[in-house]
């Protein structure tokens, strides 16, 4: 039998399986929307956003900033309670919009109350790495001392013709110097991609493996491109649908496969694709599979090829 270096039987090193080797346990995350905005949209660098963001698409229904951030912790435990009975530990996820857009002095206050709670064993930050620096490094820095601590950035694209045209507002390559700052910092690090954007071909999606699979990263998440109602991108989509070429989903799974074969086997894989409620989508979507029935398909056609996460990758 196989021996994988991520110590289970996947084939692929698995978030729910590093939970339980990191905390001895099932543990839950409770997202949280702190009431953040983004750089490129209030006017710092643009308006509007991202093109393809509607941060509403994938909060739950028991988000929003205009309730407190312990209230918010305290109504998804019971969520997560209801839905999830093995579940007795939870990590805050600080997740709508870029969650370190504020002066350090505001975050240490919205943050504390979900490091009081007593069933909440640390913070998973989503965020972009222009709104990072060194004084919130630091600050994170110290919780990790006493709370389990992640940074989740947006990469998006390893393009910089990409990130231009998806309104951004960054390169490539500040990206991966802040990735390499906050791993300087003894900080766990993760990612998020997109795979499907416009001008972008099956070979360069795939040769992102390689590049990504170079930096200091822990976790990293995929997400198929969706056209998601009241974004820039639904607007333009409607205009010039020849410029978008979708993943059907037989498609998407034997790409992820050949992806996953490139990827360095150290990360440990959250995300194989996104999920939003039917209603939030404004072009071509899978019906009504969900993201468990993906994953099921990525599982059975690692099994098929008799392949595993890593199993190309060179370091």
């Amino acid at each position: 039998m196989q021996e994988y270096p991520w110590k289970h039987h996947r084939r692929f090193n698995a978030y729910a399986q590093y939970f339980e080797r990191t905390f001895g346990e099932r543990i839950q995350k409770v997202t949280i929307d702190a009431g953040f905005t983004c750089p490129n949209r209030d006017g710092k660098l643009a308006r509007g956003g991202c093109t393809y963001c509607n941060n509403d698409a994938f909060n739950p229904s028991y988000n929003t900033p205009s309730k407190s951030v312990k209230q918010q912790i305290e109504e998804g435990i019971e969520f997560h309670a209801n839905r999830y009975r093995r579940a007795s530990q939870y990590l805050a996820y600080f997740q709508a919009y870029s969650n370190t857009y504020k002066p350090l002095e505001e975050l240490k206050r919205i943050y504390a109350p979900a490091l009081e709670q007593e069933k909440v064993q640390g913070i998973v930050i989503g965020t972009r790495t222009d709104c990072m620096d060194e004084e919130k490094l630091k600050y994170f820095a110290d919780i990790a001392k006493t709370h389990y601590v992640i940074l989740e950035y947006g990469i998006e694209s390893c393009y910089d013709k990409t990130l231009n045209l998806i309104n951004r507002g960054h390169d490539f390559q500040s990206a991966v110097d802040m990735i390499e700052l906050t791993h300087s910092y003894n900080l766990k690090v993760g990612a998020h991609m997109i795979f499907g954007l416009p001008g972008e071909s099956r070979e360069e999606m795939l040769a992102e493996a390689e590049i990504l699979s170079e930096l200091p990263l822990n976790n990293i998440k995929f997400h198929q491109l969706q056209i998601i109602t009241g974004t820039a991108m639904e607007k333009d989509y409607a205009k010039h649908p020849e410029h978008y070429q979708f993943f059907e989903l037989d498609e998407y799974v034997n790409f992820m496969v050949d992806f996953v074969e490139r990827l360095n086997p150290n990360f440990v894989i959250e995300r194989f694709a996104g999920e939003v409620p039917p209603r939030f989508l404004a072009g071509p979507g899978w019906g009504k599979i969900r993201n468990d029935q993906i994953l099921q398909k990525i599982e059975r056609r690692l099994e098929e090829r008799d392949t595993w996460q890593g199993r190309l990758f060179q370091s």
